[in-house]
């Protein structure tokens, strides 16, 4: 059996980004914090997880956070994909037009092989705006009502 230091097992710390949420000023929970409910309150009883994920999953909440991540994804994941498909058709059928130097030994090829990089990085730097502007508030909150449904809350 392994030693225990008597510490809470709940209490342990796990790397995730939604835990120091609130402490970052992403996302302050609707309801009352915890200490400032009476102290002879009842717990409240722990709905059936399931019931309460499927009831979640057809919220309007839930649609439309998943609505607006498909309305980013798809569209940025095909241009993507149309940018990189479209260098390697170029190159593999236009040897020519992708050996033209553009400047000293810099050519074409190099410059698009460059710009696939720098493609990469934007589309990057957009999803994670895209998600913090657009998506975070949301999905905590629908993470907090899960957690706050669910009895998960008091995990941590």
């Amino acid at each position: 059996m392994d030693k225990h230091d008597g510490g809470d097992p709940g209490a342990l710390r796990v790397n995730d980004p939604w835990h120091d949420a609130t402490a970052n000023g992403l996302w302050v929970p609707d309801q009352a914090a915890p200490d400032t409910a009476p102290a002879a309150a009842a717990p409240q009883p722990v709905a059936d997880p399931a019931a309460v994920y499927l009831e979640v999953q057809q919220s309007e909440a839930f649609r439309e956070v998943r609505d607006r991540y498909r309305k980013f994804a798809f569209p940025a994941v095909g241009a993507f994909v149309a940018w990189y498909l479209l260098y390697v058709v170029a190159a593999t059928t236009a040897p020519g037009l992708m050996a033209r130097q553009v400047a000293g030994e810099v050519n074409v090829a190099m410059v698009a092989g460059l710009a696939q990089f720098a493609t990469t990085f934007l589309l990057t730097w957009a999803y994670a705006r895209h998600a913090r502007l657009r998506r975070d508030r949301a999905a905590l909150d629908l993470r907090w009502t899960l957690a706050t449904r669910t009895g998960q809350e008091r995990v941590r």
